[in-house]
Protein backbone atom coordinates (compact mmCIF):
# COMPACT_ATOMS: atom_id res chain seq x y z
CA UNK A 1 0.00 0.00 0.00
CA UNK A 2 0.89 4.02 -0.67
CA UNK A 3 1.99 5.85 1.82
CA UNK A 4 -1.82 7.70 2.81
CA UNK A 5 -2.51 11.91 2.90
CA UNK A 6 -5.28 13.87 2.32
CA UNK A 7 -5.27 15.69 -0.69
CA UNK A 8 -7.20 19.08 -2.04
CA UNK A 9 -10.31 19.30 -0.92
CA UNK A 10 -11.33 16.76 0.33
CA UNK A 11 -8.43 16.58 3.39
CA UNK A 12 -10.72 19.92 4.25
CA UNK A 13 -13.69 18.37 4.43
CA UNK A 14 -12.08 16.23 7.18
CA UNK A 15 -13.81 16.52 10.89
CA UNK A 16 -13.00 15.05 14.26
CA UNK A 17 -15.63 12.55 14.82
CA UNK A 18 -17.32 12.31 18.39
CA UNK A 19 -16.90 10.14 21.40
CA UNK A 20 -18.61 6.68 20.15
CA UNK A 21 -19.59 4.58 23.59
CA UNK A 22 -20.03 0.98 22.86
CA UNK A 23 -23.58 0.07 23.79
CA UNK A 24 -22.34 -3.09 26.69
CA UNK A 25 -22.36 0.18 28.99
CA UNK A 26 -25.03 2.76 29.32
CA UNK A 27 -23.74 6.05 28.42
CA UNK A 28 -25.11 9.08 31.00
CA UNK A 29 -25.27 12.98 29.67
CA UNK A 30 -21.59 14.52 29.51
CA UNK A 31 -21.07 14.80 33.15
CA UNK A 32 -20.11 18.23 35.04
CA UNK A 33 -16.83 19.51 35.90
CA UNK A 34 -15.51 17.80 39.26
CA UNK A 35 -18.15 15.03 39.01
CA UNK A 36 -15.28 12.45 39.38
CA UNK A 37 -16.51 10.52 36.19
CA UNK A 38 -14.51 7.80 35.00
CA UNK A 39 -12.99 7.54 31.55
CA UNK A 40 -11.37 5.26 29.38
CA UNK A 41 -10.02 4.93 26.06
CA UNK A 42 -8.67 1.56 24.20
CA UNK A 43 -5.76 1.37 21.01
CA UNK A 44 -6.31 -1.85 19.61
CA UNK A 45 -2.64 -1.87 17.02
CA UNK A 46 -1.34 -4.43 14.66
CA UNK A 47 1.17 -5.46 17.58
CA UNK A 48 -0.82 -4.32 21.12
CA UNK A 49 -4.27 -4.25 22.82
CA UNK A 50 -4.00 -1.29 25.46
CA UNK A 51 -6.96 0.61 27.53
CA UNK A 52 -6.71 3.59 30.22
CA UNK A 53 -9.37 4.29 32.78
CA UNK A 54 -8.63 7.69 33.98
CA UNK A 55 -9.82 10.52 35.70
CA UNK A 56 -10.00 14.33 35.11
CA UNK A 57 -7.95 16.16 37.49
CA UNK A 58 -7.76 20.09 36.68
CA UNK A 59 -6.60 20.26 33.72
CA UNK A 60 -5.16 17.03 33.41
CA UNK A 61 -6.15 13.72 34.15
CA UNK A 62 -5.40 11.09 36.39
CA UNK A 63 -4.98 7.22 35.25
CA UNK A 64 -6.78 4.53 37.58
CA UNK A 65 -6.30 1.33 35.56
CA UNK A 66 -4.73 -0.11 32.65
CA UNK A 67 -4.04 -2.83 30.51
CA UNK A 68 -1.77 -3.74 27.53
CA UNK A 69 -1.19 -7.15 26.14
CA UNK A 70 0.93 -8.33 23.26
CA UNK A 71 -2.04 -10.20 20.65
CA UNK A 72 -0.21 -9.75 16.96
CA UNK A 73 -3.40 -9.12 15.46
CA UNK A 74 -1.64 -8.40 12.19
CA UNK A 75 0.92 -11.47 12.49
CA UNK A 76 0.43 -12.88 8.99
CA UNK A 77 -1.50 -10.10 7.21
CA UNK A 78 1.22 -9.16 4.74
CA UNK A 79 1.15 -12.60 2.84
CA UNK A 80 -1.95 -13.13 3.57
CA UNK A 81 -4.29 -10.01 3.39
CA UNK A 82 -6.47 -11.02 6.31
CA UNK A 83 -6.25 -11.40 9.81
CA UNK A 84 -5.80 -15.00 11.30
CA UNK A 85 -7.84 -17.14 13.16
CA UNK A 86 -5.24 -17.25 15.81
CA UNK A 87 -4.77 -13.82 16.16
CA UNK A 88 -8.55 -12.53 15.75
CA UNK A 89 -8.91 -15.48 19.14
CA UNK A 90 -5.79 -13.35 21.09
CA UNK A 91 -7.11 -10.27 20.43
CA UNK A 92 -11.14 -11.66 21.67
CA UNK A 93 -9.47 -12.73 24.92
CA UNK A 94 -8.12 -9.33 25.31
CA UNK A 95 -10.63 -7.63 24.83
CA UNK A 96 -13.20 -9.52 27.10
CA UNK A 97 -10.62 -8.72 29.87
CA UNK A 98 -11.19 -4.67 28.93
CA UNK A 99 -14.73 -5.46 28.90
CA UNK A 100 -14.88 -6.64 32.63
CA UNK A 101 -12.37 -3.58 33.50
CA UNK A 102 -14.81 -1.03 31.86
CA UNK A 103 -17.97 -2.69 34.18
CA UNK A 104 -16.15 -3.17 37.24
CA UNK A 105 -14.91 0.48 37.40
CA UNK A 106 -18.61 1.49 36.66
CA UNK A 107 -16.62 3.38 33.38
CA UNK A 108 -19.21 6.19 31.95
CA UNK A 109 -17.73 7.28 29.11
CA UNK A 110 -15.67 5.64 26.57
CA UNK A 111 -13.89 5.06 22.77
CA UNK A 112 -12.72 1.93 21.36
CA UNK A 113 -10.54 1.99 18.42
CA UNK A 114 -8.73 0.39 15.60
CA UNK A 115 -6.03 1.33 13.43
CA UNK A 116 -3.72 -0.43 10.78
CA UNK A 117 -4.39 -3.82 10.97
CA UNK A 118 -8.16 -3.73 10.83
CA UNK A 119 -8.17 -1.14 8.40
CA UNK A 120 -5.54 -3.38 5.41
CA UNK A 121 -7.52 -6.56 6.56
CA UNK A 122 -9.89 -7.94 3.75
CA UNK A 123 -12.10 -9.41 7.11
CA UNK A 124 -11.26 -6.16 9.06
CA UNK A 125 -14.78 -4.89 9.34
CA UNK A 126 -16.06 -8.46 9.50
CA UNK A 127 -13.49 -8.76 12.56
CA UNK A 128 -15.20 -5.62 14.16
CA UNK A 129 -18.51 -7.55 13.93
CA UNK A 130 -17.58 -10.74 15.99
CA UNK A 131 -15.85 -8.46 18.63
CA UNK A 132 -19.75 -7.21 19.29
CA UNK A 133 -20.80 -10.33 19.22
CA UNK A 134 -18.83 -11.84 21.50
CA UNK A 135 -17.37 -9.28 23.91
CA UNK A 136 -19.95 -6.58 23.14
CA UNK A 137 -17.73 -3.74 22.06
CA UNK A 138 -18.08 -1.53 19.80
CA UNK A 139 -14.57 -0.99 18.12
CA UNK A 140 -14.59 1.61 15.39
CA UNK A 141 -11.56 1.68 13.05
CA UNK A 142 -9.94 4.41 12.56
CA UNK A 143 -8.54 6.86 9.96
CA UNK A 144 -5.21 7.17 9.57
CA UNK A 145 -5.69 11.13 9.95
CA UNK A 146 -7.36 10.50 12.98
CA UNK A 147 -4.75 7.91 14.43
CA UNK A 148 -2.27 11.16 13.31
CA UNK A 149 -3.98 13.67 14.99
CA UNK A 150 -4.37 11.69 18.31
CA UNK A 151 -0.70 11.19 18.52
CA UNK A 152 -0.16 14.63 17.76
CA UNK A 153 -2.65 16.23 20.76
CA UNK A 154 -0.98 13.54 22.63
CA UNK A 155 2.16 14.93 22.90
CA UNK A 156 1.15 18.48 23.09
CA UNK A 157 2.79 19.05 26.34
CA UNK A 158 6.25 17.88 25.56
CA UNK A 159 6.41 20.77 22.82
CA UNK A 160 9.05 23.37 24.09
CA UNK A 161 8.90 27.31 23.78
CA UNK A 162 11.61 27.17 21.56
CA UNK A 163 10.13 25.21 19.21
CA UNK A 164 9.39 26.56 15.73
CA UNK A 165 9.80 23.56 13.35
CA UNK A 166 7.91 20.15 14.64
CA UNK A 167 7.97 16.97 13.50
CA UNK A 168 5.69 13.98 15.65
CA UNK A 169 6.50 10.61 14.65
CA UNK A 170 4.18 7.29 15.98
CA UNK A 171 5.97 4.14 14.79
CA UNK A 172 2.76 1.46 15.41
CA UNK A 173 3.12 -2.01 14.80
CA UNK A 174 1.42 -1.81 11.06
CA UNK A 175 2.07 1.96 10.24
CA UNK A 176 4.30 5.28 11.05
CA UNK A 177 2.30 8.28 10.97
CA UNK A 178 3.91 11.86 10.80
CA UNK A 179 3.03 15.03 11.03
CA UNK A 180 5.25 17.79 10.70
CA UNK A 181 3.87 21.27 11.89
CA UNK A 182 4.85 24.68 12.00
CA UNK A 183 4.46 26.57 14.89
CA UNK A 184 6.53 30.25 14.25
CA UNK A 185 3.91 32.33 14.25
CA UNK A 186 2.62 31.18 17.78
CA UNK A 187 3.61 33.08 20.92
CA UNK A 188 5.84 30.88 22.08
CA UNK A 189 3.95 30.72 26.00
CA UNK A 190 0.87 29.32 23.74
CA UNK A 191 2.33 26.73 21.33
CA UNK A 192 1.60 23.62 23.36
CA UNK A 193 -1.59 24.52 23.65
CA UNK A 194 -2.00 25.25 19.60
CA UNK A 195 -0.93 21.70 19.04
CA UNK A 196 -3.64 20.48 21.33
CA UNK A 197 -6.28 22.49 18.92
CA UNK A 198 -5.27 20.33 16.19
CA UNK A 199 -7.83 17.94 17.21
CA UNK A 200 -10.23 20.08 15.43
CA UNK A 201 -8.41 19.20 12.30
CA UNK A 202 -5.29 19.25 9.97
CA UNK A 203 -7.09 21.30 7.88
CA UNK A 204 -9.53 23.93 9.41
CA UNK A 205 -6.99 25.93 11.73
CA UNK A 206 -7.09 29.58 12.82
CA UNK A 207 -4.59 32.27 11.43
CA UNK A 208 -1.75 32.67 13.59
CA UNK A 209 -2.32 28.94 14.91
CA UNK A 210 -0.49 25.96 15.06
CA UNK A 211 -0.15 24.89 10.81
CA UNK A 212 0.34 21.55 9.61
CA UNK A 213 2.60 21.71 6.67
CA UNK A 214 2.37 18.10 5.91
CA UNK A 215 1.75 14.87 7.49
CA UNK A 216 1.36 11.14 5.71
CA UNK A 217 0.89 7.49 7.06
CA UNK A 218 3.61 4.94 5.71
CA UNK A 219 1.96 1.38 6.21
CA UNK A 220 5.08 0.32 7.52
CA UNK A 221 5.46 -0.09 11.41
CA UNK A 222 7.53 -2.54 13.56
CA UNK A 223 5.92 -5.48 12.49
CA UNK A 224 4.80 -4.96 8.95
CA UNK A 225 8.12 -3.52 8.13
CA UNK A 226 9.68 -7.04 10.02
CA UNK A 227 7.37 -9.20 7.80
CA UNK A 228 8.71 -7.25 4.71
CA UNK A 229 12.61 -8.84 5.51
CA UNK A 230 11.91 -11.83 7.71
CA UNK A 231 13.86 -13.91 4.51
CA UNK A 232 16.91 -11.68 5.09
CA UNK A 233 19.26 -14.14 7.12
CA UNK A 234 22.13 -11.88 8.15
CA UNK A 235 21.15 -9.61 10.98
CA UNK A 236 22.91 -6.59 9.80
CA UNK A 237 21.81 -6.83 6.69
CA UNK A 238 18.08 -7.11 7.27
CA UNK A 239 18.42 -4.19 9.57
CA UNK A 240 20.08 -2.14 6.84
CA UNK A 241 17.72 -2.93 4.15
CA UNK A 242 14.73 -1.98 6.42
CA UNK A 243 16.20 1.76 7.03
CA UNK A 244 16.78 2.27 3.27
CA UNK A 245 13.30 0.64 2.41
CA UNK A 246 11.56 2.58 5.27
CA UNK A 247 13.60 5.87 4.19
CA UNK A 248 12.56 5.28 0.75
CA UNK A 249 8.61 5.51 1.67
CA UNK A 250 9.32 8.75 2.86
CA UNK A 251 9.73 10.38 -0.53
CA UNK A 252 6.57 12.09 -0.89
CA UNK A 253 6.61 13.58 2.25
CA UNK A 254 7.47 17.10 1.41
CA UNK A 255 8.95 18.26 4.56
CA UNK A 256 11.54 15.29 3.42
CA UNK A 257 13.46 17.39 0.56
CA UNK A 258 13.21 20.29 2.68
CA UNK A 259 16.24 22.59 3.87
CA UNK A 260 15.47 23.13 7.49
CA UNK A 261 17.51 25.16 10.16
CA UNK A 262 18.55 23.05 13.14
CA UNK A 263 17.13 26.01 15.47
CA UNK A 264 13.69 25.82 16.71
CA UNK A 265 13.78 22.71 15.37
CA UNK A 266 12.24 19.43 17.09
CA UNK A 267 11.30 15.82 16.85
CA UNK A 268 8.90 14.03 19.35
CA UNK A 269 8.97 10.63 19.02
CA UNK A 270 5.89 8.21 20.71
CA UNK A 271 6.29 4.20 20.14
CA UNK A 272 6.91 1.58 22.00
CA UNK A 273 10.50 1.45 20.21
CA UNK A 274 11.00 4.74 21.61
CA UNK A 275 10.59 4.05 24.93
CA UNK A 276 12.28 1.01 24.64
CA UNK A 277 15.58 2.68 23.52
CA UNK A 278 15.56 5.26 26.09
CA UNK A 279 14.89 2.80 28.83
CA UNK A 280 17.88 0.66 26.99
CA UNK A 281 19.83 4.06 26.90
CA UNK A 282 19.61 4.99 31.02
CA UNK A 283 20.12 0.73 31.27
CA UNK A 284 16.76 0.40 33.13
CA UNK A 285 15.93 -3.44 33.89
CA UNK A 286 12.43 -2.66 35.14
CA UNK A 287 10.71 0.02 32.99
CA UNK A 288 9.94 3.78 34.57
CA UNK A 289 7.45 6.01 32.89
CA UNK A 290 8.36 8.65 34.79
CA UNK A 291 11.88 8.09 33.76
CA UNK A 292 11.55 7.82 30.30
CA UNK A 293 8.53 10.29 29.46
CA UNK A 294 10.20 13.73 28.12
CA UNK A 295 13.41 12.59 27.83
CA UNK A 296 15.77 14.21 25.79
CA UNK A 297 18.04 11.90 23.90
CA UNK A 298 20.89 12.74 21.42
CA UNK A 299 20.91 10.75 17.72
CA UNK A 300 24.59 9.65 18.82
CA UNK A 301 22.87 8.10 22.26
CA UNK A 302 20.62 6.50 19.90
CA UNK A 303 23.34 5.12 17.79
CA UNK A 304 24.95 3.70 20.28
CA UNK A 305 22.01 1.67 21.85
CA UNK A 306 21.25 0.51 18.58
CA UNK A 307 24.72 -0.34 17.74
CA UNK A 308 24.43 -2.07 21.09
CA UNK A 309 21.52 -4.17 20.08
CA UNK A 310 23.00 -5.63 16.68
CA UNK A 311 25.85 -6.65 18.45
CA UNK A 312 23.46 -8.52 20.78
CA UNK A 313 22.32 -10.51 17.91
CA UNK A 314 18.81 -11.91 18.01
CA UNK A 315 19.52 -14.41 20.98
CA UNK A 316 21.17 -11.57 23.28
CA UNK A 317 18.33 -9.09 22.15
CA UNK A 318 15.67 -12.14 23.18
CA UNK A 319 17.31 -12.59 26.99
CA UNK A 320 18.41 -8.63 27.52
CA UNK A 321 15.73 -7.05 30.36
CA UNK A 322 15.60 -3.71 29.01
CA UNK A 323 14.34 -4.94 25.25
CA UNK A 324 12.02 -7.34 26.99
CA UNK A 325 10.43 -10.83 25.54
CA UNK A 326 7.27 -9.16 24.27
CA UNK A 327 9.40 -6.84 22.51
CA UNK A 328 12.47 -8.32 21.19
CA UNK A 329 11.29 -9.60 18.05
CA UNK A 330 10.48 -6.01 16.80
CA UNK A 331 12.73 -3.79 18.10
CA UNK A 332 14.85 -4.14 15.45
CA UNK A 333 12.60 -3.10 12.81
CA UNK A 334 11.47 -0.05 15.06
CA UNK A 335 15.28 1.17 15.43
CA UNK A 336 15.53 0.96 11.87
CA UNK A 337 12.87 3.43 11.19
CA UNK A 338 14.22 5.57 14.26
CA UNK A 339 17.64 5.27 12.58
CA UNK A 340 16.27 6.56 9.31
CA UNK A 341 14.07 9.48 10.67
CA UNK A 342 17.21 11.00 13.04
CA UNK A 343 19.59 10.62 9.64
CA UNK A 344 16.79 12.69 7.30
CA UNK A 345 16.04 15.80 9.58
CA UNK A 346 18.50 18.50 11.19
CA UNK A 347 18.27 17.55 14.60
CA UNK A 348 20.18 15.60 17.09
CA UNK A 349 18.10 15.51 19.43
CA UNK A 350 14.67 13.56 20.17
CA UNK A 351 11.94 14.19 22.72
CA UNK A 352 10.58 10.73 24.06
CA UNK A 353 7.15 10.74 24.27
CA UNK A 354 5.08 7.89 27.19
CA UNK A 355 2.15 9.12 25.54
CA UNK A 356 -0.32 7.61 22.40
CA UNK A 357 -3.36 7.29 20.96
CA UNK A 358 -4.88 6.50 24.32
CA UNK A 359 -4.03 9.99 25.90
CA UNK A 360 -5.26 11.72 22.96
CA UNK A 361 -8.90 9.35 23.35
CA UNK A 362 -9.14 10.79 26.88
CA UNK A 363 -8.02 14.40 26.15
CA UNK A 364 -10.68 14.19 23.39
CA UNK A 365 -13.46 12.82 25.40
CA UNK A 366 -12.91 15.22 28.46
CA UNK A 367 -12.56 18.26 26.61
CA UNK A 368 -15.79 17.70 24.27
CA UNK A 369 -17.74 16.75 27.62
CA UNK A 370 -16.11 20.49 29.59
CA UNK A 371 -14.51 18.26 32.29
CA UNK A 372 -11.15 19.32 31.98
CA UNK A 373 -10.36 23.26 33.92
CA UNK A 374 -9.37 25.38 31.99
CA UNK A 375 -8.90 22.90 29.23
CA UNK A 376 -5.92 22.53 26.51
CA UNK A 377 -8.28 22.75 23.65
CA UNK A 378 -9.74 26.29 24.55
Amino acid sequence: MAPERPRGADAKELAVEAPVASRSVATSAPPKAGSGQLYAALDLGTNSCRMLIAQPRGSQFQVVDSFSKTVQLGAGLEASGRLSRASMGRTIQALRICQKKIEQHGVGRFRLVATEACRRARNGKEFMRQVRRETGLNVEVITAEEEARLAVISCAPLVSARTEQLLIVDIGGGSTELVWIDISSVAPEDRSRAIMRLHRGFAAQPEGGARVVDWISVPLGVATLKDQFQDVEDDGARFALMSWFFEENLSSFSPYNAAQPRDGFQIIGTSGTVTTVAASHLGLRRYDRTKVDGLQMTSDQIDLVIRDYLSLGPEGRRTDPRIGRDRHTLIMSGAAILQALMRIWPTDRLSVADRGLREGLLYAQMSADGVLDDGPYL
